[in-house]
Parts: structure tokens; sequence; C-alpha cells
């Protein structure tokens, strides 16, 4: 069984699936037994995406009946332990047992057929070309049906519900605009008919220059928010009104790729490489009635939720984000001129 159920009262989600069984995470298996690992391809499901380098031009191919692609640089391929799929039982309950089905698409990213990199340590060529192979994937998805939100994660280390250590994205698809998406895309649009402004592009203003600003490129703006719910979570926007991420101009990937690796490289040297979820919220291409300003969100895993969190949804952040910024910029900063070349 698998399907979506909604709380009695609010518009909380959960996706109910007996199918997929507890995870259990493979940190502890040898790198030659890992699926993600080149060499061992045909421990996953067959890849419909894979990015190769030949000479100096990536090609993307797909792996056949047969011919599994090697020398890789980036792979996508479905998850083996989908929480939704494309066959969930057409069956749906009523209020107050109100569930519809969890159909949909989960995908694994592969970022690097490198086991011992991270997602601080991967070069920007590399982190561009993950991004790149991102945007195709959620084009493809969103053409899909039944395909009304593409969700995408990074989970990372310990306490981030990681279970295969290999650096990856995931990629799943929902039926419906998440709540935390549509609450965000509510917020922007009565913001545009009241006042004729997007309420981030003031968030934007706000913090550029100020003391919760962590580092800011080009085209974007790293900062931590000022009611922060987890020690020093940082988001991640575009300084111009963007609503997805799938608009993205070739300099402006480069540009965020240059942004991810530095923030999350400092936060690495800073937390000594704590666990951190990542999480990219932009607007669906189904729902055009519903936009949002997109962006990055980043939230490290230095403590465990409690009684308060949980149960009132009021957060305890025992650093200030002003002190995270100015210890996350610094090392940050530091990180960004060591790859761009400054001395």
């Amino acid at each position: 069984m698998v399907e979506i159920r909604k709380d009695y009262f609010t518009e909380k989600l959960s996706i109910v699936t007996s199918e997929r069984g507890p995870r259990i995470p493979a940190k502890h298996l040898d790198h030659g037994k890992c699926a993600f690992c080149p060499g061992n391809e045909a421990m996953t499901p067959p890849a419909d995406l894979v990015l190769v380098k030949m000479g100096d031009t990536l090609v993307k191919q797909t792996d056949t009946e047969g011919e599994l692609i090697t020398g890789w640089v980036v792979r996508v391929f479905q998850n083996k332990y989908p929480v939704v799929t494309p066959n969930a039982p057409a069956t749906y309950g009523e209020y107050p047992h109100y569930s519809e089905p969890a159909i949909g698409y989960h995908y694994v990213v592969v970022a690097t057929p490198n086991h011992a990199d991270s997602f601080a340590k991967i070069d920007i060529d590399q982190w561009t070309n993950v991004l790149a192979t991102m945007q195709d994937k959620v084009r493809w998805l969103y053409a899909q049906r039944g395909v009304s939100y593409v969700v995408t994660f990074i989970n990372h280390g310990k306490g981030s519900g990681e279970t295969v250590e290999h650096p990856h994205l995931q990629i799943v698809t929902v039926p419906r605009l998440p709540p935390v998406v549509d609450l965000e895309a509510v917020t922007v649009q009565n913001s545009l008919n009241e006042l004729g402004v997007c309420p981030m592009c003031q968030v934007i203003a706000s913090e550029s220059g100020g003391p919760r600003q962590i580092i800011s490129t080009e085209f974007y703006i790293a900062f931590t928010p000022w009611a922060s719910a987890h020690a020093y979570e940082f988001w991640i926007y575009p300084k111009r009104h963007q609503t997805s991420i799938l608009k993205l101009s070739q300099k402006e990937l480069m540009d965020l790729s240059l942004l991810l690796r530095s923030t999350l490289g400092g936060m690495s040297k800073v937390l000594d490489d704590c666990g951190f979820n990542l999480v990219i919220h932009s607007s669906s291409e189904k729902n055009t009635t519903k936009q949002i300003h997109w962006h990055v969100e980043v939230y490290p895993r230095l403590s465990n939720w409690a009684g308060l969190e949980l149960g009132a949804g009021i957060f305890v952040n025992e650093v200030s984000p002003e002190a995270a910024a100015e210890k996350l910029g610094a090392a940050s900063r530091k990180e960004l001129a060591q790859m761009v070349g400054i001395t």
C-alpha cells in the first residue's frame, strides 16, 4: 500500500508506504559494495540519464538492456526503494480519513563517481554538471501525467536520513503542491496583490550587506534567516525575482554552483562536516497560478527537535543567526577565494 494521507484538521500530509520497509544506513559497506560507485551499476535500476565525458564534450546517454553505461560523470536512475510509485492504486478515502493515491516518481542523481567526495568538496564544474542534469530530469518529470510538483533534496551525513553515503540528490514528484510551498505561494501572491511587490525581494534587499549575510555573488545571496529554526541554517536566493530554477542561464547556473560549493564548504569547515538537509523550493511548472521566488534552504543537523518543536511548532535555536552568519561568512569567503584563485 502506498497513499497520501491528509491530517484531520490541517494541511499536513503523510506518505504512508508499507512496501518500502525501514531503510538502514549503509555507511559500513566498503566502497566496492556501494551501489552508487562505478563498476556497480548493475546493483541499481537502469539509468535513463547518464552524463558521459567524451573528449571535451559532455554527452547524454541511457542504459539499455544488456548494456550499462560506464565512465559516467553523473548518473540518474529510479530509486530502488521509492516513496511514491506511478502504479499506486487509484483509491481515495473520505474525511476524516482522507487519502489519495501516492502516484509519482522517485529518482536518484549520483553527483560524482568518486565515493570519497562530498558536496562540500566537488569542484564547481562538477556542481554545474549536477545542476544541469537535475534540470533536465525535472523538466522531463513535469511533462509526465499526474505530476503536480517536483521536490529536489539532499540528505547528507548523520541525522539527515541518509542511507547511502555516496554523494547524491533525490528527486520525488507528488500529485499536489506541498503545504510548505503552497503557503509560500499564498504569501507571495497576497503581497503582490496588496503591495505590488514580492515579499522575498524585500527580504533580499533588507538582508543584503546586513549582519545575516553570509556571502554574495553576481546573481545570488546566501544569508541566515531572521527566525532560523536550525542553528546555522541558511538560505540561498537569486537577487532578481525568478520563479523557477529551471529558468537559469548557463552563467547563472555556474554562479549558483560557485555559491553552493563555497557555502557548503564553509559550513563543513565550521561545523566539522556535520549532517545536513538541502531542499530546493521552486515554482510548479503545472500550477502557474501559485508562484514563488525560488530558493535553496540548508538545514544543518546539529541537534534533534524535542517536544516544544514537534508539539508546538516553536523552535529553539541555540546560535543566533547573526553569530552563525559571521562564522559561515568568514569560512565561505575563504573557500570562495581559494576556488577563484584569490590570495
